[in-house]
C-alpha cells in the first residue's frame, strides 16, 4: 500500500522526517518516569506505592522495548550511528534486549503480516478465545511463571558466556553493567532494595502488560490472512493512564506503523489523524480502552458464536 498517493508531498515529509531532538526527547522520558517511579517508592515506602511502583516499572520496561524497536527500525533519530548507539546503551541493557537479534525476526513479521507465514502468529492466531482462557493466560503472567521463564533464560546466557556469539555476548554484558549500575546507584542512596522492585516488575507485571499490547496489535482482528494492514493489524485510542502502563511512546498506533513502518513513532498520532481525515479509515474500528478491547478478543461459550 503506497500512502505516497493518498498524502500530499508535505504531509509525506512531515510525518516521515526524524528529529534528534524529538527522540532524545523520549529517551530521557523514558528515563525520567523509571526515577521518579523508584524517588516516590523510596520517599513513601508502602504497600500501595510499591504495588503502584512494580506495574508502573512493568509498563516502563515495555517503553524500553518500544524505544529498541524504534532504534531498530533507525527512526528514532536521524543517523544510523546514533539509532545503534542509544539501543545499543541506553534502552535495550535494562531489560536484557538485543536490537539487532529482535529486529531480524521483527522485519520478517512486517514483511510477512496479513500471511500464514508471519513468524509471530502463535502469539495471536488463536484469538478470539475464552475469557477463561484468557484467565489462564493472565494468571501465568501475573503468577510469574512467564517471567521466570525469560529470567532463567538470561541466566543460562551469563552461565554459558564463552560460548555465545560475539554479538550476544555483547548484549548480554551491556545488560549485566547497566543493571548493576542501576542497583549501585541505588546501593549509595542508601535504597538497595529498590532494586527488587525492577526485578519484580520484570517477573510479574512486564509480562502481563506486554502480552495485554500484543493481543491488541493483532489479536481478534477483522482478518489476519488479509494484507491489508486495515484488516490485519489494530490501532487502539488509548487514554492517559492506559499511555502510561499498556502502550507507551503511542505505540497503539500500531495500524499506521504497519502501514508506513519509516515513520518515527512520535509521529504516528499525525498520520492517524491525517489517513482519518481523508476517510481512508471509513468502516475501520478502534477500540477507545482496553477493557473494550480484551471484550472485543474473548467470547463467553466454549466456541464462538455465528456471525
Amino acid at each position: 500500500m503506497n500512502l505516497r498517493e493518498i498524502l500530499t508531498p508535505e504531509e509525506f515529509q512531515s510525518v516521515t522526517a526524524s528529529s534528534d531532538l524529538r527522540g532524545a526527547w523520549l529517551v530521557v522520558c523514558q528515563w525520567a518516569i523509571v526515577v521518579a517511579i523508584f524517588a516516590v517508592a523510596a520517599h513513601w515506602p508502602n504497600p500501595v506505592t510499591i504495588l503502584l511502583a512494580v506495574w508502573l516499572l512493568g509498563g516502563r520496561q515495555l517503553g524500553f522495548g518500544v524505544l529498541v524497536h524504534e532504534c531498530g527500525h533507525r527512526s528514532l533519530f536521524r543517523t544510523q550511528r546514533l539509532n545503534e548507539l542509544v539501543g545499543d546503551w541506553l534502552v535495550a541493557p535494562p531489560t536484557f534486549n538485543n536490537v539487532r537479534a529482535y529486529m531480524r525476526g521483527h522485519l520478517h513479521h512486517h514483511r510477512l503480516a496479513g500471511t500464514h507465514d508471519d513468524p509471530d502468529l502463535p502469539n495471536y492466531r488463536d484469538y478470539p478465545i475464552t475469557r477463561a482462557r484468557l484467565r489462564r493466560k493472565l494468571l501465568r503472567d501475573l503468577s510469574g511463571r512467564t517471567g521466570l521463564r525469560t529470567l532463567r533464560g538470561i541466566g543460562r546466557g551469563f552461565a554459558n558466556l564463552r560460548t555465545l556469539s560475539p554479538e550476544s555476548r555483547a548484549s548480554l554484558l551491556r545488560g549485566g553493567a547497566v543493571n548493576a549500575l542501576m542497583l549501585g546507584i541505588m546501593a549509595l542512596a542508601g535504597t538497595p532494595w529498590l532494586y527488587l522492585l525492577w526485578v519484580t516488575a520484570f517477573i510479574f507485571a512486564n509480562p502481563l502488560i506486554s502480552r495485554i499490547r500484543q493481543v491488541a496489535e493483532h489479536g481478534a482482528v477483522p482478518d489476519l490472512y488479509d494484507t491489508d494492514p486495515r484488516r490485519n493489524t489494530r490501532t487502539l485510542r488509548a487514554g492517559w493512564l492506559a499511555r502510561l502502563v499498556f502502550c507507551p511512546h503511542q505505540v497503539n498506533y500500531h495500524l499506521e506503523h504497519h502501514l508506513l513502518a519509516s515513520v518515527p513513532i512520535y509521529r504516528l498520532r499525525r498520520l492517524h489523524r491525517l489517513l482519518e481525515a481523508k476517510g481512508f479509515y471509513a468502516g475501520v474500528r478502534f477500540p477507545t480502552s482496553y477493557w473494550e478491547l480484551l471484550r472485543q478478543v474473548t467470547f463467553r461459550d466454549a466456541a464462538p458464536a455465528a456471525a
